[in-house]
């Protein structure tokens, strides 16, 4: 036999349907058997008859192997071949019932190789080619028999063998294709999962060294100030930036095609200043609805960094009411003073404007500064903080 190799993953989905019927081929050889045993004493040429029952038992066994074999070299083409020879093995036997018996006894009875058997033809062809190449298959054996018996006139109506052939063909064909796209799932399915741990080994691995090292060259470029800070603002890019690619998945969480999961695009901006909380299961909104929001959460953390100080730390809260979606963005720096946020757009400064409120007002939420915190006498109250507060509206029915 050919040299052994591994089985190809889209012939092995179809592995248990192709053992289970050459069991199917065995219980129909026996059918046969029994039936020349039946059949054998009005027959013409005896001695035939028996040499092509033997035909039909040697070539079951072969096509039995063959078929269930998985570690073999060119193993499609094999198939393919077997699947072919059956269908020229089963047309040849169906004529050959002409030369053993005579036209009253094949034109009122089966042929010899019985319509039991003559169904592994189409069972293989429905399971190789789908439910089109099982169909074409029964109406080839079907055309076959009805040709061979001469009942090519009304009994053709009454006759079982064409429906039934019919029918199995394309059953046997929806089987198997049920059978590639479950096995195609779940191929992608182990490789989404072990794409994932990966990814967790590698950040935690990274979490330990580089992250935390980028970590500390901001903290202290920001704290020296002078030539160390443009130091401190490439390490803090390249933090973040190291934290996208370690946090995002591999593929966007996809639903319909329209929907992306909003969790890994917030959590990708945790830092050691910065705590992201998330709720367990997928918050989908459109690709570019979730990369607005998540824009704009960066955009007030960025406001944090840069006004808050070095040492303020960022709290980020993502809560899916059902029909809305609430980010909450908290800080425990001094505060915004009363009025800076109009004072600062007034004098053409539309970071926050633009970068945040314009934002999340494209998707038709809202964004609002819950409180600006600052005492009477307008000097900075040390930890009261500010707070955002972004509500984004959602249609479940899209």
């Amino acid at each position: 036999m050919a040299s052994v190799t591994e089985p190809d993953p889209a012939w092995a989905a179809t592995a248990p349907l192709w053992r289970a019927v050459q069991a199917f081929r065995l219980v129909t050889l026996l059918y046969a058997v029994g039936q020349q045993f039946a059949s054998v004493p009005h027959y013409t040429n005896q001695r035939l008859s028996w040499a092509l029952i033997a035909v039909m038992a040697v070539w079951s066994g072969i096509s039995a192997v063959l078929l269930s074999q998985w570690r073999i070299r060119h193993e499609p083409r094999v198939r393919t071949a077997v699947v072919i020879g059956d269908h020229l093995v089963v047309i040849a036997l169906i004529f050959a019932t002409r030369l053993v018996a005579p036209f009253d006894w094949y034109h009122g009875h089966q042929t010899l190789p019985t319509t039991l058997w003559a169904a592994n033809a189409v069972v293989s062809a429905a399971i190789l080619w789908g439910p089109f190449g099982g169909i074409g298959s029964g109406l080839l054996v079907s055309a076959a028999v009805i040709t061979a018996r001469a009942q090519w006139d009304f009994d053709v109506w009454r006759d079982a063998t064409l429906p039934v052939l019919i029918s199995v063909g394309l059953a046997l064909g929806l089987a198997s294709n049920t059978a590639r796209r479950a096995h195609a799932q779940l191929q992608r399915a182990i490789r989404l999962t072990a794409a994932a741990q990966e990814r967790e080994r590698l950040a935690r691995q990274v979490h330990d060294g580089v992250l935390q090292v980028l970590s500390y060259i901001k903290r202290r470029g920001t704290e020296i100030g002078g030539p160390t800070a443009e130091l401190a603002q490439r390490a803090g890019e390249q933090e973040v930036a190291l934290r996208v690619l370690i946090s995002e998945q591999g593929e966007p969480a996809d639903v319909g095609g329209v929907g992306e999961d909003l969790r890994p695009l917030l959590t990708a901006q945790t830092t050691p200043s910065v705590f992201v909380s998330t709720p367990g299961d997928p918050v989908l909104l459109g690709h570019w609805a979730a990369r607005e929001v998540a824009a704009a959460v960066a955009a007030a953390l960025a406001n944090v960094v840069q006004h808050a100080g070095a040492g303020a730390k960022a709290y980020v809260l993502l809560e899916d009411m059902g029909d809305e979606l609430i980010v909450s963005v908290r800080d425990d720096g001094p505060g915004i003073a009363p009025g800076r946020l109009a004072e600062a757009e007034g004098q053409g400064r539309m970071g926050v404007s633009r970068s945040i409120v314009g934002r999340i007002a494209a998707l038709g939420g809202t964004a609002h500064l819950l409180f600006e915190a600052a005492p009477a006498d307008g000097s900075p109250d040390e930890g009261a903080g500010a707070e955002w507060e972004f509500r984004i509206p959602l249609d479940r029915r899209q």
